[in-house]
Formats: C-alpha cells, structure tokens, sequence
C-alpha cells in the first residue's frame, strides 16, 4: 500500500490523502460501510457501487470465520470473489466482537477462548491463528489481534490490557513474516492503539504502536461509553504522536458530527454500524439534523426523503411514504433508509475532503456541527 498525504489543512489539523491498494484508489478522509458476514446490511453491491460508492468497505474476521468459514472462502478465491466486491476490503481482527461477548469469553496471555454466537461452539483466537485467518479472508488491510477495554475502565486493568495488546501485536508481526499471501495481491497490516481514556496509557501505546513501522495505524478502545469530549481527546493525543505520512484509523466512530470532529483533529479513516443499524430502526442522518421517520409528523409530508438528492431514493420517494413502510414493517423502508444514510455518510467526508482541498475546512466543519445537532 502507498498513502499520499495530498494536503493538510492551516486552520486544523484535518489531512486529505490517498491511499493506494492492489483492488483501487482510497481517498481519505473517508468512511467505511460495514459488511459484517460478507454483506452491508439491506444493499446491493450494485447500489453499493453505484449510489453510496465508498472507497472501501469493511469485513468482519470473527463472522466470517464462523460463517461462511475459511474453507469456503479460500475456495472461493477470497472475499473479494465471494461477495462480488471489486474494490479494497479491511477486515477487523475480532477483537472488539470477543470484547462485546464478555459473558462467553475468556482472555489469556496465549489468546482468547470463546463460544460461538450461533451454536455454542468452543473456538480460541490467537494473534497467530488470527493473521491466518485475515490472510484466508483476503482483505486489503488487516488489523492486528487487540483486547478492546470497556468503559468505565480501572486504570490497572487498561494497563495490563495495553501491554498484552502491545504483546500480541509482536506476535502478530512475526507469524505475518512467516505467512506467504494467499491471494494474488498484497496485504497492510494496521496495529492498534489502546489505553482506555488514560493520558499517559494512550501516550504510552501511541508511542509503542509507532515505533513498529506499520504501514498504516488504527485507534481502537474509542466509542464504547465515553462522552464525546473524552473520545476527541483522545484521539487528538493520539493523532499528535502517530506517523502523519502514515493513514490514521479510528474505529467504531460514529456520528457525523464525532466524524468531522475527528478528521479536525487528524483522522483519516472510519468505519461504524450506526448509519445501517439506526436506519433500519428509522433514523435518517441528514445535513439539517436527524429525523426519526416513524414520527406521525411526516405521516402526510409528500417531499422528497432528502432535498440534496445525494442517492436515488432520496427524490424518489417521500416521507410519507417511507414512514408508511416502516409503519407496515416493510423491508423495503429499511434498504430505502439504508441507502439514504450511507449515501450522505459518504457525502459528509467527500465533502469534507473538498473542504480541506479548498482551503475552508474549519468554518463548513463548524457549521455543519451546528446543523446536525438538531431533532427535524
């Protein structure tokens, strides 16, 4: 992979960049649609290409190796071939989903015991069995195998947590050099930092994550409880101290608003479920605040879903309608609701990416904060 840092903003510290794999071009900042088990919730990867057209998407390791399964996924030539999806791919490590299973794991120096979500099964991730399984998968970007701390975090947990994280990460760059691809393509590896919301801890692995020479580095541990002004500290001690001629990964992050706030302070990457999740629950993003579709007030409004008309269904149909679907508990309202939001997710760092290009980032970014964070 080669990343260019193409631009850096005078009145922030928001980067526009691009970076280049062997499946395209990724031009940050940029936005992740997650595709958990091979597959964006609700969409096409017609409409993926075509409408919401994102750089990249990300693939879950912990879904995919309990369903389809590696062997599937070799045979079919990676998961690139499996899903149809010509452009790049990231697969997460599982460590964040063994986090959030915190009644059926457990977390040991060698690695992690866990019972499957979907029969009970027993299996162990390792840092080792882990860089096997992404290079089975194939994605472009990898990411090393991390523990995710939760929040609130006691200092000494996150401690022990950072250097076993920090531990494993050397595990996972040795078995790496020892792994040919299994593909006809490359591969990037990102390690993770962690540290909970301590100062110093964060500081400590930011440190430690940069001197391992990765091609590119991600920021995990963030979006899991803590208030907004915690994350963006964070992740700005954090921006400060990583490479800046390397791409910068936040994972898990968030709303538009945390998205822009964060590429202010130096973020080039995100990835999370709320556009898809809140959609199928009837929450649209839009640039003038968030509407919540199931409201009877949209019951007889016949305009368009969204003015901007950033996707189709956005003028094709109307509110009214919409809330009808999701009133009827139509399927088709949830892909509809999908489609508008990752369609103005990708607007939002396209634009954003615009806005440092031209020079003006910090006064839209500002005014679009203020839009946003508003109930239509």
């Amino acid at each position: 992979m080669k990343f260019t840092l193409v631009q850096k903003d005078t009145k922030s510290k928001a980067r526009a960049g691009e970076m280049t794999t062997d499946h395209g071009t990724i031009q940050t900042p940029i936005f992740m649609p997650v595709g958990t088990v091979a597959s964006v919730k609700g969409v096409h990867q017609r409409e993926l290409t075509d409408e919401i057209n994102p750089d990249i998407i990300l693939g879950n390791t912990y879904h995919l190796y309990l369903r389809p399964g590696t062997s599937i996924l070799q045979q079919a030539g990676g998961l690139h071939k499996f899903m149809g999806w010509e452009r790049p791919i990231l697969t997460d490590s599982g460590g964040y989903q063994v986090y959030s299973l915190s009644d059926n794991r457990k977390i040991k120096e060698e690695g992690v015991k866990f019972k499957s979500h979907i029969d009970g099964s027993h299996h162990v991730f390792t840092p080792e069995n882990v860089m096997e399984i992404q290079r089975t998968i194939g994605a472009d970007i990898i990411m090393a195998f991390d523990e995710c701390t939760p929040y609130p975090c006691d200092y000494n947990y996150a401690k022990r947590s950072m250097h076993m994280t920090h531990r494993w990460l050397d595990r996972c760059m040795a078995h790496l050099e020892k792994l040919p691809y299994t593909y006809d393509y490359t591969q990037t590896f990102f390690p993770i930092v962690q540290g909970s919301t301590y100062k110093d801890l964060r500081k400590q692995s930011a440190e430690y994550i940069a001197s391992v020479g990765a091609e590119g580095n991600a920021i995990g541990g963030l979006s899991v409880g803590e208030p907004a002004e915690e994350m963006y500290e964070m992740a700005e001690l954090v921006c400060d101290i990583l490479p800046e001629d390397k791409p910068r990964y936040l994972m898990g992050v968030g709303t538009p608003i945390n998205i822009l706030e964060n590429i202010a302070l130096g973020v080039d990457m995100f990835d999370c479920v709320m556009p898809t999740r809140n959609a199928r629950n009837g929450m649209l993003f839009t640039a003038h605040g968030t509407i919540n579709i199931k409201n009877k007030k949209w019951e007889n409004d016949f305009s368009p879903i969204d003015e901007m008309g950033i996707t189709f269904v956005d003028t094709e149909y109307s509110k009214a309608y919409l809330r009808h679907l999701f009133a009827a508990n139509e399927y088709l309202g949830k892909q509809i609701a999908t489609i508008h939001n990752l369609g103005f997710y990708l607007w939002l760092v396209r634009t954003a990416r615009e806005r440092i290009l031209a020079g003006d980032f910090l006064e839209w970014k500002n005014q679009m904060v203020q839009q946003m964070d508003k109930r239509l």
